[in-house]
């Protein structure tokens, strides 16, 4: 049976292999607000298997500083090119691991849902997601250039309306 909460937290993760996009936002009284969103580089890592730990380790600590109730993640999906896919499933997978590891319940999205859900057009472009984002959220402008870093906030945004669809 599910409730409204007074309070929870929601991590969204753009899960990626060279940058990987996080939001974090708290739902106060039935209201999202931004707490912190980012980016994490993954390029200088020797190889594919260290950046997978180092995703993991990023993705505790960001659940140890902010103890999110809940966990949200963009599902891979294909363009051209499927060893980029894989890759980027692995990159998935070892996030989802993490929230696996603290026990934190995690909720997958397609980028279509997740496009939808803030523009309300599944085609719409990462500038767009960050421009909605920036009027509903009320993040400044500059943080709107950081679109893996956006992504990630629109994920946890994303998880947020789906949870208030449900409980409504």
């Amino acid at each position: 049976m599910l409730y409204k909460q007074k309070e929870r937290i929601i991590l969204g993760i753009d899960p990626g292999t060279a940058i990987m996009g996080y939001g974090v936002i708290k739902i106060l009284n039935d209201k999202p607000f931004v707490i912190k969103m980012g980016i994490f580089k993954l390029k200088k890592c020797e190889n594919h298997y260290i950046r997978l730990h180092n995703i993991f380790n990023k993705v505790i600590e960001l659940i140890d500083e902010f103890s999110p109730n809940e966990f949200a993640i963009e599902s891979p999906f294909l363009k051209k090119n499927v060893q980029s896919m894989l890759k980027l499933g692995r990159a998935q997978g070892a996030a989802m691991i993490a929230a696996l590891f603290r026990n934190i319940p995690i909720y997958e999205y397609a980028p279509l849902k997740i496009k939808m859900s803030i523009t309300g057009n599944g085609q719409a472009s990462k500038e767009q997601v960050a421009n909605m984002l920036h009027h509903y959220l009320i993040i400044s402008k500059k943080d709107t250039y950081q679109l893996d870093a956006t992504d990630g906030l629109a994920t946890a945004l994303c998880h947020f309306f789906q949870k208030k669809i449900i409980q409504n």
